[in-house]
């Protein structure tokens, strides 16, 4: 028993077969437990944290469900972490990368089982992945030179994307804001430029998008209400100084008098400080911290509009848009960026006042306001929403566009097969596998909609014998339907990174023979 004292008290391995299949098996957890969020027929999770507030999510987002989760099997994390990259990359396809990287293990546990060493299985993967994703290049389409059909793709991929979510009722309304929007940010991927706020009340189809910014604040009192050709400075700075706030200083005075020349001191600091910042010549003061209601007060007497307190994501945005910076020393006034936008004017949404920007410096700068029934419901329409514009403006610069619905599965299967016919030796059994891995996403697309997936699985591998097929599943009538048909569209670039993705991971869980969990630190007595 001398070896087994290598490691620390507690510390267990598992090696070899037990550590295979411990990894095996909490990876293929995982992958179940998102399976049945994928395809537009997928269902929805309840997340409840066990925090103190107990808050309730409600989505169908592989990413921020695998985020929420707190997993103890190694295997299990590293499908959360491509889940992740995967939503950091391309904002969409979170679900059927998890779901992919599930199905290669579930296939390679059986050939494991027959004796396949591992390494085998990933040289056999290898070859397959790099082959399906030259099966997806040969079948893309490219429209980026024809701007109609571009948009029109975009649209499609905009309502593909949105179908498997909260928002498929009103789809359609919902891919033009979206297309909107990432079309007037002219090619760059940077979302920050559109914001989204979310307002409780109305229906999800009273969501509109507006151009120029919103900042999420009231007008204080007895501000102009509209300001035209605004200057703005942006800045963050203490505006609260008429009080003594010197931590635990003591002052002591013999009389109320100097108090009040205390207090009289304290003004005119903040005072000079006010008329400072009036000396950048501007009209529209914004601050990240409070303001207090001397300094209030003096903005008003000068026609300057004074935003206090805005929150920090509104107030770096706001910079960004009005193309100001944010400044918090007025002295010399050369040296400060201002801001410029042509009218701010006050808003209502709902029951709430808004500040409306419009006519701002960066042109492509828009605001997505959502409407809806309540906080869960708005809260999983702007994760949907998110992954439309990742997957739009990853379109934009990428412009190449696969069909959807399976299709790509399905081209890419029939590819590998016929690798594998070609392949001598034991990694032919591996490519197969992987072949049957990819027709899983079709099979449990149409599962979730409570299909016969046997049946139509066969239909479509037959229809996939054709050339130039375009056949996939249907889900709505619940049949093989021509995808080109319906317009289901998916983004080549969303499609190669689950295909990329989920067979590295695949390939790293292969590679484990040994766990080994450390003994959990104690606490010395400390008597």
């Amino acid at each position: 028993m001398a070896v087994e004292r290598i490691l620390k008290d507690e510390a267990s391995e598992e090696k070899g077969e037990r550590a295979r299949m411990a990894s095996f098996i909490g990876a293929m957890a995982i992958a179940d437990l998102v399976k049945t969020t994928l395809g537009p027929k997928g269902m929805d999770k309840i997340l409840q944290s066990t925090g103190r507030g107990r808050e309730v999510t409600v989505t169908n987002d592989g990413a921020t469900i695998l985020k929420s989760l707190h997993i103890d099997n190694p295997a299990a994390k590293v499908l959360v972490d491509i889940s992740k990259v995967q939503d950091d990359e391309v904002g969409d396809g979170t679900t059927s990368v998890v779901v992919l990287a599930g199905e290669l293990l579930r296939e390679a546990e059986k050939l494991v089982a027959a004796k396949i060493h591992p390494m085998t299985i990933i040289a056999g993967y290898r070859m397959a992945a790099e082959c399906a994703r030259n099966a997806l290049l040969q079948k893309v389409m490219d429209n980026k030179e024809d701007p109609e059909k571009f948009k029109s793709d975009l649209m499609k991929i905009a309502m593909t994307t949105l179908s498997s979510k909260i928002l498929s009722q009103d789809k359609e309304h919902f891919a033009k804001l979206a297309v909107d929007a990432v079309m007037r940010l002219k090619g760059s991927t940077n979302l920050e430029s559109i914001q989204i706020i979310k307002k409780p009340g109305g229906s999800l189809k009273d969501s509109f998008l507006d151009e120029g910014f919103i900042l999420d604040k009231k007008i204080g009192i007895g501000q102009p209400k509209r300001i035209e050709n605004a200057k703005i400075l942006v800045a963050n700075t203490a505006m609260d100084t008429d009080k003594v706030k010197i931590y635990g200083a003591r002052v002591r005075v013999d009389s109320m008098s100097k108090v009040a020349e205390i207090e009289g001191a304290e003004k005119e600091k903040m005072r000079e400080k006010v008329q400072k910042i009036i000396a950048h010549g501007i009209n529209c003061f914004v601050n990240r911290q409070l303001i207090y209601n001397f300094p209030e007060e003096l903005f008003a007497d000068a026609g300057i509009l004074a935003i206090e307190h805005a929150d920090f994501d509104g107030i770096e945005r706001l910079a960004l848009v009005t193309g100001g910076e944010i400044a918090s020393t007025f002295d010399n006034p050369e040296s400060v960026k201002l801001g410029h936008c042509k009218l701010i004017e006050e808003i209502m949404i709902g029951e709430d006042k808004l500040i409306h920007f419009s006519g701002v410096e960066l042109g492509q700068a828009c605001t997505i306001v959502l409407r809806g029934a309540s906080h869960h419901v708005l809260d999983e329409a702007e994760r949907s929403l998110h992954d439309a514009l990742c997957v739009l403006s990853q379109t934009v610069n990428d412009s190449r566009v696969l069909l959807g619905g399976g299709w790509p599965e399905m081209v890419m299967s029939k590819d590998v097969d016929e690798l594998a016919r070609k392949t001598p030796g034991k990694k032919s059994h591996a490519i197969e596998a992987f072949s049957r891995a990819l027709v899983a996403i079709p099979t449990i697309i149409s599962d979730n909609a409570g299909l016969d997936s046997a049946e139509l699985i066969a239909q479509l591998r037959a229809e996939h014998q054709k050339e130039g097929c375009t056949a996939g599943i249907d889900v709505i009538s619940g049949s093989v339907g021509d995808m080109a048909q319906r317009g289901i569209s998916e983004a080549f670039k969303v499609k190669q990174a689950v295909l990329l993705s989920a067979t590295e991971a695949a390939e790293m869980i292969l590679r484990v023979d040994e766990i080994i969990t450390c003994a959990p630190r104690r606490r010395e007595d400390r008597m």
